[in-house]
């Protein structure tokens, strides 16, 4: 008789025990489970603005097939002229900007409004503190190093977790018209004295015949052919890359690598930008600073300043640019004299 009653307290204590571990894991648990579905949540939010591409690409709008075929141009250039592919190495990723909030990364390339860009991601990501407007951030405050987060920051699961779940997009420029806003930017403007000391100097010994002291000491006065000498310089290239204001924008950008979701183009840029504003959802938050430069004098100009560089430069400089031209489905100017 005592058997049974041993055996129904040993099942009583049991069964306690039990209901106690199960109460002691449902909150040790909880905290976990809440951390488990914040980070879920994040992921869905990460994912939005990839996600709203694809849902959008089901009923396609005249935007998205001129995206959708900027993709496939690129995609069918780079199985076409590229015949290596390589692994990504942190140093391809430093013009990647990452916005972890609104799951977005740019490739940044200069002369292609990268100023503005930067700005809207201050505002974005809230780097620009009280400030709502891009505008009002001043230009050299865009360009200060740490502001922003690049992709080359990261570990390697996580630059692999943003590249493939982020929405990615770069803006380009007709090679020879960004080329001939560099050279105006750095080299005809007085205020830009870094450049005329690092660059100019270095040009001006190069590539003038019998050239005066001053303009050996100051390189204020570099002349667009130049210029021009000094980048098919096969030294050039050797002694070091090429400054970021004129390195091609698949060596900066790497689109054969990176797959790009959203090729933007200076030539439509307003119309673009706010395609990437309104994949992203914020296009009711911040909007792209619109700018009043006409893309017909920005082509105008790049003539005059190639009228006077020979055909053999003229080619051996769109050589050395093929590659954008062809990636980003760039004719060849009609002002060039080579065939």
């Amino acid at each position: 008789m005592r058997k049974p009653k041993v055996m129904r307290r040993v099942f009583a204590l049991c069964l306690g025990c039990f209901i106690m571990a199960i109460l002691y894991f449902n909150v040790s648990l909880k905290p976990a489970s809440e951390t488990v579905g914040e980070r879920r949540s994040e992921q869905k939010l990460r994912r939005s603005s990839l996600q709203t591409l694809y849902d959008g690409e089901q009923v396609e709008s005249p935007v998205q097939a001129i995206h959708q075929g900027r993709r496939e141009v690129l995609e069918e250039a780079c199985q076409s002229y590229t015949r290596k592919r390589r692994l990504l190495i942190p140093e391809d990723l430093k013009h990647i900007i990452v916005d972890d909030q609104h799951g977005l990364l740019y490739c940044y390339v200069p002369k292609v409004a990268c100023t503005n860009w930067k700005r809207v991601l201050m505002v974005l990501t809230g780097v620009a503190g009280s400030l709502r407007h891009p505008l009002e951030i001043p230009a050299n405050e865009a360009h200060v190093p740490g502001k922003l987060h690049n992709l080359s920051e990261y570990s390697a699961s996580q630059i692999n977790q943003r590249l493939r779940s982020y929405l990615k997009f770069v803006f380009v420029r007709e090679p020879f018209e960004r080329l001939v806003s560099a050279y105006r930017n750095k080299f005809t403007r007085s205020y830009n004295t870094a450049f005329h000391k690092r660059y100019g100097t270095k040009i001006v010994r190069r590539h003038r015949l019998d050239p005066q002291p001053d303009a050996l000491e100051r390189g204020n006065d570099v002349s667009f052919e130049e210029f021009v000498y000094y980048l098919v310089d096969p030294a050039t290239q050797r002694e070091e890359p090429f400054n970021e204001h004129w390195e091609q924008v698949h060596s900066l950008c790497h689109p054969c690598l990176i797959h790009y979701n959203v090729v933007g183009k200076y030539e439509t840029l307003e119309q673009d930008s706010s395609y990437v504003l309104q994949l992203a959802g914020v296009d009711d938050q911040v909007s792209f600073p619109t700018s009043s430069k006409s893309t017909r004098t920005t082509g105008d100009m790049a003539a005059q300043f190639f009228h006077n560089i020979s055909p053999f430069y003229q080619k051996k400089l769109y050589n050395l640019y093929r590659m954008d031209f062809l990636l980003f489905n760039y004719s060849k100017p009609a002002y060039l004299k080579f065939r």
